[in-house]
């Protein structure tokens, strides 16, 4: 009798398929066999796994019997009598988790797979789908807390050693030390005119805080939402829009404030001006560099934030000075 697989597929290329775990080293045998006969080739003999016995019509799979079926059964007892003749059974390209869900359903030990003629490839022992089932466990929960920590990059970048970790970080890192360095320079071209209106300097770290601020929320909702899957379009306009409407907020709320505290109608409203680009500006960043990144096969767990930060704060501290130049100055 012939089993009847289920031909279910990866989404993508990241996955495994049931050809990964597979082994053809465990025990055969034919349904005229009898249990005794069966029971006495299996010893003395290596296999693999011996939880169950692959019973086969020439190639073909015609049903499983268990070890525990074996031993508890008389010795003249045919194999077509003890197997069951509709197990647990794949294809070689099936997807591991659903692999491991036949497995569980079918209440057996091992899953029989076959290849794409339909002929006996092995099975996959059961220490082999513990693997699995861990694994698709932790990506459910992960999915639930909104990140996708069971893929392999995430996993890695959680577990590697001290050492692997600056390797990867410190790049990045430096990069926002140069970018720090470059608007140290870029204030201090302004010296003479900060030195005319001290005011406007004061506002540069609230500038700098409030579009970083964006720019990490923004960033932090899309690197979960790849991971997950959520489709980028469908995201990027509400993000757009609320940047917009968040530093309008902003602006105009810090723009009523600096003006009752120190009474200056133009500086706050270059401060309100800069707040409003500032906010839109970052959200566009923030989608923008880890799209790239999740595109280019980047984790942007490591570059994006950095990446983001450096450039969202010379964008916001050039567009905060180049206001002041046109109103206050």
């Amino acid at each position: 009798m012939s089993v009847t697989p289920d031909p279910v597929s990866a989404p993508d290329d990241f996955v495994k398929h049931a050809a990964a775990y597979v082994t053809r080293n465990v025990p055969t045998a034919k349904p005229e066999d009898d249990a005794g006969s069966t029971w006495s080739r299996l010893a003395g003999t290596d296999f693999e796994s011996v939880h169950d016995i692959a019973v086969l019509s020439g190639t073909t799979l015609a049903g499983i019997v268990s070890i525990e079926r074996l031993l508890a059964a008389p010795p003249e007892t045919r194999l077509s009598d003890l197997m069951d003749p509709d197990p647990a059974c794949v294809t070689e390209g099936t997807y591991q988790e659903k692999v491991a869900a036949k497995m569980v359903d079918h209440g057996e030990s091992s899953v029989a797979v076959v290849d794409e003629r339909g002929d006996f490839a092995g099975l996959v022992p059961p220490r082999r789908m513990l693997k699995v089932l861990l694994a698709e466990h932790d990506e459910d929960l992960a999915r639930i807390g909104g990140y996708q920590a069971g893929t392999d990059v995430a996993r890695l970048a959680a577990e590697e050693s001290v050492a692997q970790r600056l390797v990867h970080r410190m790049p990045w890192l430096l990069l926002g030390l140069v970018g720090a360095m470059a608007s140290a320079v870029m204030v201090g071209a302004f010296e003479e005119q900060l030195d005319k209106k001290v005011l406007v300097a004061f506002f540069v770290p609230a500038i700098v805080y409030m579009a970083g601020a964006v720019a990490t929320q923004t960033a932090t909702l899309l690197v979960r939402g790849l991971s997950v899957g959520v489709d980028f379009q469908r995201v990027v306009w509400r993000e757009l829009a609320t940047g917009l409407f968040a530093g309008l907020l902003i602006g105009g709320v810090f723009m009523g404030f600096a003006t009752v505290v120190w009474g200056d109608v133009a500086v706050a409203a270059t401060v309100a001006l800069a707040l409003v680009a500032g906010c839109s500006t970052a959200t566009i960043v923030a989608m923008a560099l880890p799209y790239a990144f999740q595109h280019f096969g980047i984790d942007p767990a490591f570059g994006s934030g950095p990446l983001v930060t450096v450039i969202q704060d010379l964008l916001s501290i050039a567009v905060y000075l180049a206001l002041a130049t046109l109103i206050v100055f």
